[in-house]
């Protein structure tokens, strides 16, 4: 199998139409399984890698830089064959500065990255989050500064709502400051609230959306129960992140909604896990989903879904079940 490709946004940067989340790597995956993680991505096709400088996911502080490490230290020699993001804002160290979006945090969180990826660049620099405490001329300044450097080619945000994008996109118009080329939303089956401003927004600027969650956190892989709690080892019970994850999708509403999923996969012959992961990548806007693995066998069942192309009437269907989510707070 051949995986596709496409551009990122209104970038001249080819990517592949998934993308390899990295947030699992260092906690709940051991380096040497992510190794492997990486390696089988990587012989799929996917050229298109995603971190951030707070993950692992669930550590905290203390673990904050592993991520990009394992990455490092996986990509030494072959650096220049992949399309590689990170992400800035969150907390990495005690000092009130070692986190959001002032000049001072992002000049030295790239430094930083940069040292632990092994890179003297990244292809994408993304805001992992709107700091609203810092002046937005300031934070785009900084980014400018970064990309006219050369250790950032394009820069990117994610969990933004729809009016400070445009707002961030006017003022670096208006500046002549480096500008925004693509978004990272969540953006699932269970969540589908983007769609109502955020997704028009991105087409309108041309801007490429790379969601994350596509699989809701692993609850539309339909390998949760309610009843039974949590399984350990998943991002539902992950150290800092679990309440975070329960809170988005551990509620009676989502499960029975999943068996309704569950029952119309069946009847098309996929997993559920297929079945939802293709119905993102047919919404035209979406440039491509970040997926995750905690082993390199998840990856089989996500990969299929780019051989399989939604009929209107299965998309439709999916779409009426869970028209309700396009619904409530955009940031939960």
């Amino acid at each position: 199998m051949t995986l596709p490709t496409t551009n990122l946004g209104k970038t001249g940067l080819t990517v592949s139409r998934l993308v390899l989340g990295t947030m699992t790597f260092g906690l709940q995956t051991d380096e040497e399984t992510s190794r492997v993680i990486l390696d089988t991505a990587a012989d799929a096709g996917i050229n298109f890698l995603d971190t951030a400088d707070v993950y692992p996911l669930g550590g905290g502080v203390t673990t904050a830089g592993r991520t990009e490490e394992i990455i490092g230290r996986w990509l030494k020699g072959k650096r220049e064959h992949f399309i590689l993001a990170t992400k800035a804002v969150g907390k990495v160290g005690p000092a009130p500065w070692d986190q959001g979006a002032s000049r001072k945090h992002l000049l030295d969180a790239i430094d930083a990255s940069l040292k632990r990826l092994g890179t003297d660049y990244v292809d994408l620099y993304q805001l992992h989050s709107d700091d609203t405490s810092t002046p937005l001329d300031e934070t785009l300044e900084a980014l400018d500064i970064i990309v006219r450097s050369g250790k950032a080619r394009y820069i990117g945000v994610s969990n933004f709502l729809a009016y400070r994008l445009s707002r961030a996109l006017g003022r670096a118009d208006v500046r002549n400051l480096t500008r925004f080329v693509s978004i990272q939303p969540r953006y699932n089956l269970l969540f589908r609230e983007i769609e109502r401003e955020l997704l028009p927004l991105a087409q309108e600027e041309g801007l490429g959306v790379i969601p994350y969650n596509p699989l809701a956190g692993g609850l539309l892989t339909g390998k949760h129960n309610l009843a039974q709690g949590p399984t350990e080892g998943t991002r539902f019970t992950l150290g800092l992140a679990a309440e975070r994850y329960q809170d988005r999708y551990w509620r009676d509403r989502e499960f029975n909604t999943v068996e309704e999923l569950r029952t119309v996969a069946d009847l098309a012959g996929l997993s559920l896990t297929t079945l939802s992961l293709a119905w993102v990548l047919a919404n035209p806007i979406i440039t491509a989903p970040i997926i995750g693995a905690s082993r390199p066998e998840q990856l089989t069942d996500t990969l299929k879904a780019l051989e399989v192309k939604l009929d209107d009437s299965l998309k439709q269907k999916l779409d009426d079940i869970t028209a309700e989510y396009r619904r409530g707070d955009s940031l939960r």
